[in-house]
């Protein structure tokens, strides 16, 4: 009896590898791993206020908490991380029906001029609050009304449960301004890492959905591959400060990490509406990715724009060298910060330009 249930186990280990291996061997991004252009920026040496927002991300502990206790606290941190009394944006409580989050309007933001914004926290932290003063500094930029989904984390809620949250907003944000309901005029989405992840899922879904496409689309730092085989995820863990600590998972074997991800996820990890770079690329928005040289996702970023821009779809890769995981939320201390802003300002202006009467109010307001 015993010889069965080994032969068994054995037979069933063998199936699981060949469907993990199938699944992978379908999704493989290889040939999209190969940087294809200049870095925006090629300091030799990190700029002064790198000091400085490597301390304040030093402060992110959970010491002796553990489980939902330990999560929390670092919600908590997270969301009380940057100063937000004295931001000069007005902020209204937004939801429909089970949707959450928050406008975001900047002195003069049209509100008929609309941009998305989906946080980051690796789809288990991170709120609109904790994001405040990215989305504060994208609507004065932008000129535009910011909408912050507080879409539904893990792992109290399903994976699928963000995603269908953020495409909740996506529907609603057509429709509905900071005002009421409202057509849209102008539209983009944005987000970091984890909300990269998400506003590269909206593009493909709102395209497949015959919804009315964004203007513009800029994702920072996205996780886009979610089998796990990005070659920065290894090769950036000794500088990449803020997910260093998860360098331990990614050493795992390859089929353990597909269907550890399966299980934590509950949807296959080469499914389009989790790694958005496993999808079809084509007919998509201009978009705009940012990524440090020093970070372990600079590789996810780099194989969704390669592969995109294969498929036809606008799109560029900005990198920046010695930069955290996601420096656009660090204030204009840091000089990298103020440049990659610049550049996103001028991206939107591109994808669509305000009227010039707007656009002059706006800068005044800056």
């Amino acid at each position: 009896m015993g010889l069965w249930i080994l032969l068994g186990l054995v037979v069933v280990g063998i199936a699981l590898g060949l469907l993990a291996w199938t699944h992978l061997r379908r999704s493989e991004l290889t040939a999209f791993d190969e940087p294809r252009e200049a870095p925006f920026s090629e300091r030799a040496d990190p700029t002064e206020g790198q000091a400085d927002a490597l301390a304040r991300i030093s402060t992110l502990s959970a010491d002796g908490a553990f489980g939902k206790k330990r999560l929390q606290a670092l919600r908590t941190q997270l969301d009380t991380l940057f100063d937000l009394e004295d931001l000069p944006v007005e902020v209204r409580a937004a939801g429909a029906g089970h949707l959450a989050g928050e406008w975001v309007l900047a002195p003069g933001a049209d509100p008929d001029r609309r941009l998305l914004y989906v946080h980051g926290g690796g789809f288990v932290v991170g709120s609109p609050k904790s994001h405040r003063t990215l989305t504060a500094k994208l609507s004065q930029l932008a000129g535009a009304a910011v909408l912050a989904v507080d879409y539904r984390l893990m792992p109290e809620h399903r994976r699928t449960a963000g995603i269908e949250d953020c495409q909740t907003a996506y529907r609603w944000i057509l429709e509905n301004g900071p005002d009421g309901a409202a057509p849209v005029q102008a539209l983009f989405v944005a987000g970091d890492s984890a909300g990269g992840n998400l506003t590269l899922m909206l593009l493909a879904w709102a395209r497949d959905e015959g919804l009315r496409a964004a203007d513009g689309a800029v994702a920072l730092s996205p996780a886009t591959d979610m089998t796990l085989r990005s070659p920065t995820l290894r090769a950036n863990a000794a500088t990449d400060p803020i997910l260093r600590p998860l360098a331990a998972v990614f050493r795992l074997p390859i089929t353990l990490l597909f269907y550890g991800s399966w299980l934590l996820a509950r949807i296959r990890p080469d499914h389009p509406s989790v790694s958005p770079a496993c999808g079809d690329l084509s007919n998509l928005p201009p978009t705009l990715v940012h990524g440090s040289d020093a970070e372990m996702l600079v590789g996810d970023g780099r194989r969704w724009v390669n592969k995109a821009r294969a498929a036809g779809s606008p799109a560029t890769l900005q990198t920046w060298p010695h930069m955290v995981h996601v420096w656009q939320m660090f204030g204009p201390e840091l000089e990298e910060t103020r440049e990659a802003l610049d550049e996103i300002a001028s991206f939107l202006e591109r994808c669509a330009p305000r009227a010039a009467k707007s656009a002059e109010n706006i800068a005044s307001q800056a």
